[in-house]
């Protein structure tokens, strides 16, 4: 039994935006994550932080969608930022060597906070 698959949207505030996904992250959910993150940053929410707490499995495909977000945020000017990471995506994030580019926070709340804080130190 696969556990189901959600996307929240929590958080919009000016160019920021927190995509919320819980479930089984794989070639069966990653195509509506990329459609939903490429709609807020189409909707003017560039920066986006990516809180997978509730994420129970997670595969190559929603590694692959992750970097396609990213990649589509940074040609708009903006970023992607995530939170609440399951051991087994840190895995895959650090061996391929993702985990320097993304910026990673025990929490959604923390990767707010440090959006924030380097905002106004910027």
């Amino acid at each position: 039994m696969t556990d189901a698959f959600h996307i929240d949207v929590p958080h919009t505030h000016a160019t920021l935006a927190v995509i919320a996904l819980s479930g089984e992250f794989d070639i069966a959910t990653a195509p509506a994550v990329r459609a939903r993150a490429l709609d807020l940053i189409a909707a003017g929410h560039p920066d986006l932080v990516a809180d997978l707490a509730g994420v129970t499995f997670c595969d190559s495909s929603g590694l692959g969608t992750l970097i396609g977000i990213w990649r589509c945020a940074k040609e708009t000017g903006g970023s992607l930022t995530l939170a609440a990471i399951p051991d087994r995506l840190g895995r895959l994030l650090s061996v391929t060597g993702m985990d320097t580019l993304l910026p990673a926070h025990p929490t959604a709340d923390a990767a707010l906070a440090a959006i924030q804080s380097n905002r106004t130190t910027a």
